[in-house]
């Protein structure tokens, strides 16, 4: 991401404004987010909407070419759900190229969720400690992904290089 973004318009939100989106979510990565009880926010990060749980970025709201809008995890709230689906595994040979911000080209995915399919929004992980290193947009089915042996599997949108990874709460905001 060559631009610089910066979170605005922080602000608290109840869990009712939010809640079809989270429910959509869960369903969608077959996850239970347990956000009851949290301090919930909203904020704007370029054309994303995040939503902060306890001061941590964990979802994000991303719309596509289309102007879809589609709910989804940060790398934060993946470390937090491991097994969530629309995952893609890359060995150890891709991991510096998506540090960098490139595309994920098929040759280093090794496993992908059968259930992907041309245009949705994926997670890529560490095949071998299953961390998340980015988030894209899939160009192929998860099996089409894992058996083509050129080509580029996923358009990179956010990886781990970015601010948004690295980003601590900060005090007065």
């Amino acid at each position: 991401m060559g631009k610089e973004f910066q979170i605005k318009k922080r602000r608290p939100v109840r869990r009712k404004i939010i809640a079809p989106l989270l429910k959509d979510l869960e369903e969608a990565l077959d996850i239970d987010l347990n956000v009851d009880g949290g301090f919930l926010e909203m904020a704007t990060y370029g054309s994303w909407q995040l939503v902060f749980v306890d001061k941590i970025a964990k979802t994000i709201e991303i719309s596509d070419d289309e102007g879809q809008r589609w709910a989804f995890l940060t790398l934060r709230g993946f470390l937090e759900h491991p097994g969530a689906k629309r995952w893609v595994a890359v060995d150890h040979g891709a991991i510096p190229f998506l540090m960098n911000g490139a595309d994920c080209m098929v040759a280093g995915v090794h496993a992908a969720d059968q259930s992907i399919e041309v245009g949705d929004l994926v997670w890529i992980r560490d095949k071998e400690h299953g961390r998340p290193l980015a988030l894209g947009w899939a160009t192929m089915s998860g099996v089409d992904m894992v058996e083509a042996a050129k080509g580029k599997g996923i358009k990179t949108l956010h990886w781990v290089g970015d601010e948004l990874w690295d980003m601590e709460p900060q005090k007065g905001k």
